[in-house]
């Protein structure tokens, strides 16, 4: 066999020679994935053929995708799985789970990633029998949830006996290395050419063929077949090749060309339910015989190419089609395949039909739980297309159109809510979903909030609750926007979170307390609107109802399995953290933010970092996050740089940082930098400024009433006042609170201040008390500067020994400090999105860094939990 297909294969030396390498190194344990692109008839299904035959002791698993396939969620993904699902009990129950949600096993919502992290697991389980050889023809027509789960496990398989290779008409498959094949040379063509034809060929008829196939290896193949050579073809290569495959069905009797058009309807290759629809149709078995030069009919229905499965399709009248999926609809099982039947029935029907229709919304909804976003955009555009009444068709389309938004096809969202226009109720949802796309598309006559305020409005008597969530929803984007004056201007007084917010922004902060305070008490009232939560907490400073906002979102990503939702609540949780001064749970949650944005794609939130660097006082760090955020990160880099450079005593610089940041009067980042613009601007000699900021950081936080507050506030007005009751009474609010970094500031700014009164006995007990908390912190800069002044004393302050800890990556601290917890090399690699190789391999790095040879040892070592 291997030497039939080698005898197709000309002039692909080098190409074999690669994919050759990628199987030897994932059979010494060095997985890896390759992208085969090139246009259709270069070679890509026959060189998979050629891998799938050279691979000895390999298991072999082969998926294709199809055309007509791709509104199944996760159909590409079962076809992988089939083969392994001997090992779906060797799984963690929720990634068990998860496969079992994919294909319908199991009800229950569903991320496409999670839904990857579990097929990695399923692979690694599988390859430590055997390596693993993984060939996905035709990549270009997989679902959308397939694809996404097959691509991070692309990047999830480096340390394991794993080899994936994608065939795709595009130029590569996402972050996957490519091989693109192109053409035939002159020569390597008519030695093809010459192997395909034996018979004796005029020299004419050679050189039209070899100009006709344009080195396209299939299309020399073809056409030599075809009998319309005489007429030329005039198409690209494949069109050429497509339009041979056409005239071969011609050649067939009716009842073979019907069963072809069968078979190309229904991509899964099942015979039993081919069979089934060929019965209905009255399509003897004896037809299969006439069309096996196209078809192999065997365990699996396979095209002898994807071209001879398109022109099988293509070729066949809109009735032969319908009457095809008609068949396939009625073969397939109501109860074992419910989504499958109504593809086929929509694809059957001929006019509108709400039965069908129906079926098609649940299919939908099934397939948004499972994560198949794409899928339900189909099923619903589809089932509007196929409703009767105009009330529900309207409906289905702006579901159709949230789908579509959902899945970032923002142009074709735009124009379905173009054709959709009626009641109040449904035209406040145009409102709300144009809204949303004007937000992230970043363009529109109208700003995203115009559109959520419209909304509320129309709302306002039919669904008051709605109407109010909708003016929260535009609070909240007015914040992100910077455009809360407007929305502030045109929201009525309901409400006590409403009303709080009007307050604020008209008359105060203190106005406001009496109502915003209860609220921030109530986590439920920010379930919806976590960010506009997060920023009062941080506005009010109030750190427990910022710690538990962040808590909150972070439960409801994992609980969800969401991988839009967890993230946000990661990075908020890391933030919350580095305000309490504990850097090594920042770190955690740092890690996995970043674990999930690059299994997902998606760019980290860079903030929790800026945070972090700028508390830990690490200069050039710092620097080069600064150097590589956005504008929209601006007021966080701002704020990251007064305290890095008040923690380094450049005072001027983080006076201009501040200036910049409270100038913009963000809600929440420009609160936060109040405490850096006063001390700031009383090291610099500009008294006035820091008597203003000191007014509005005190209307902040006696409006929260939280030690966190309270406690800055008050050092922040012995800072302007020399008054040395603030100083203590900043040290006895923030000594009974979790912000333990600015308890240590307290200590410092107390201790500086008594050092320059010429107390030193004192200031000592002060400054070596912010020395060691901010040295056991980490907060490197604030406690460089805490040893300078301890030794202005004339006391030597302890120094800080350098731990090996410090040498390891953010990933490797939370890799150690779990383990050291006592989880398992499987339960890490599930925390952290990877295989329980690519675990061991780290772990092998940091035992090495830091002079280990056990887990036990890492466990009793504390440096790794700080």
């Amino acid at each position: 066999m291997i030497g039939a297909i080698m005898e197709t294969l000309v002039g692909r030396e080098a190409e074999i020679e690669r994919l050759d390498a990628l199987v030897k190194a994932a059979r010494q344990g060095r997985g890896g994935a390759l992208a085969l692109g090139g246009e259709p008839g270069m070679g890509k299904s026959t060189m998979l053929r050629r891998l799938a035959e050279s691979a000895p002791g390999f298991l072999v698993v082969q998926v294709s995708g199809a055309e007509f396939e791709t509104e199944l969620p996760f159909a590409a993904l079962h076809q992988l799985c089939v083969p392994l699902l001997g090992h779906l009990d060797d799984l963690p129950p929720p990634h068990r789970r998860a496969l079992q949600i994919a294909f319908g096993l199991d009800t229950g919502a569903l991320d496409p990633f999670l839904a990857g992290v579990a097929t990695l697991g399923l692979l690694a389980e599988t390859a430590r029998e055997r390596p693993l050889l993984c060939l996905i023809d035709d990549a270009q027509w997989l679902d959308d949830a397939s694809a996404k789960a097959l691509a991070f496990v692309a990047r999830r398989i480096a340390d394991e006996p794993v080899a994936m290779v994608f065939a795709t008409r595009e130029p590569g498959f996402g972050t996957v290395p490519a091989l693109n094949l192109a053409g035939l040379r002159e020569s390597e063509a008519r030695t093809l050419l010459a192997r395909a034809v034996q018979a004796p060929l005029d020299e004419r008829v050679r050189d039209r063929i070899l100009a006709e196939a344009r080195g396209n290896p299939l299309a020399l193949l073809e056409l030599p077949r075809s009998t319309g050579m005489a007429g030329g073809f005039d198409l690209p290569a494949p069109g050429v090749i497509e339009q041979s495959f056409r005239v071969r069905l011609t050649q067939l009797p009716p009842q073979a060309r019907l069963l072809l058009t069968v078979a190309a309807a229904e991509p899964i290759g099942d015979p039993g339910l081919l069979w089934r629809a060929a019965e209905l149709l009255d399509i003897s078995p004896e037809s299969a015989a006439e069309a096996a030069e196209l078809v192999e009919f065997g365990a699996r229905i396979r095209f002898s190419h994807p071209l001879a499965r398109s022109a099988a399709y293509t070729a066949a009248s809109p009735d032969e089609r319908r009457r095809a999926h008609a068949a396939l609809a009625e073969a397939t099982d109501p109860l074992a395949d419910p989504d499958r039947r109504a593809w086929h029935r929509a694809q059957a029907a001929v006019g509108p039909d709400e039965e069908v229709a129906a079926a098609l919304e649940r299919s939908a909804a099934r397939a948004q739980a499972r994560g198949g976003v794409a899928a339900a955009a189909a099923f619903l555009e589809r089932a509007a297309a196929l409703t009767p009444g105009s009330g529900p068709r309207i409906d289905r389309v702006l579901a159709a159109a949230e789908a579509k938004l959902s899945m970032g096809a923002f142009d074709v969202a735009a124009e379905l809510l173009a054709t959709a226009s009626s009641d109040q109720a449904q035209q406040a949802r145009i409102d709300l979903l144009r809204g949303r796309l004007s937000f992230v598309r970043h363009r529109g006559g109208e700003r995203p909030t115009t559109y959520l305020l419209r909304a509320a409005e129309r709302l306002a008597d039919t669904d008051p609750a709605w109407s109010m969530e909708c003016y929260l929803d535009a609070m909240e984007m007015g914040v992100l926007l910077g455009d809360l004056g407007s929305v502030v201007r045109a929201a009525p007084a309901k409400g006590p979170v409403l009303e709080g917010l009007i307050r604020l922004t008209t008359q105060g902060h203190g106005a406001a307390a009496e109502l915003l305070r209860p609220a921030l008490a109530d986590d439920a009232a920010w379930s919806r609107h976590p960010s506009l939560g997060f920023m009062l907490a941080t506005e009010l400073w109030t750190y427990g109802a910022l710690r538990r906002v962040a808590e909150r979102v972070t439960a409801a990503g994992r609980e969800s399995g969401s991988f839009h939702m967890l993230p946000i609540g990661l990075a908020m949780q890391a933030a919350a953290a580095v305000h309490a001064g504990e850097f090594g749970a920042a770190m955690e949650m740092i890690s996995e933010e970043e674990a999930i944005a690059e299994a997902t794609g998606a760019a980290p939130l860079v903030y929790p970092r800026i945070h972090l660097a700028a508390m830990r006082g690490r200069r050039a760090e710092a620097f080069e996050l600064f150097s590589t955020v956005d504008t929209r990160m601006t007021l966080s880099v701002q704020w990251g740089a007064a305290v890095l450079h008040n923690g380094l005593g450049n005072y001027q610089a983080a006076l201009d940082a501040a200036r910049t940041a409270v100038a913009h009067g963000h809600l929440g980042m420009s609160g936060l930098a109040l405490p850096e613009l006063v001390e700031a601007a009383v090291r610099c000699g500009s008294p006035d400024l820091a008597k203003t900021a000191l007014a509005d950081l005190r209307e902040r936080t006696q409006a929260g009433g939280d030690a966190w507050g309270l406690g800055v506030a008050a050092y922040a007005r012995a800072l302007v006042t020399d008054d040395e009751a603030a100083y203590r009474e900043a040290v006895d609010h923030l000594d009974g609170s979790r912000v333990t970094i600015y308890r240590a500031r307290a200590h410092l700014l107390y201790g500086e201040w008594l050092r320059r009164q010429g107390r030193r006995r004192e200031a000592r007990e002060h400054l070596r008390t912010a020395h060691e908390a901010l040295t056991d912190i980490g907060a490197e800069a604030f406690a460089e500067r805490a040893a300078g002044e301890l030794r202005a004393t004339g006391e030597h302050a302890r120094s800080r020994s350098a731990h090996a800890v410090e040498q390891l990556t953010m990933q490797e601290r939370h890799i150690a400090r779990l383990v050291a917890d006592g989880a398992t090399s499987k339960e890490v690699a599930a925390t952290l999105f990877l295989s329980p190789r690519t675990v061991d391999a780290h772990l092998r790095n940091i035992f090495r860094k830091l002079g280990l040879t056990s887990r036990k040892q890492l466990r009793d070592l504390p440096e790794v939990r700080r």
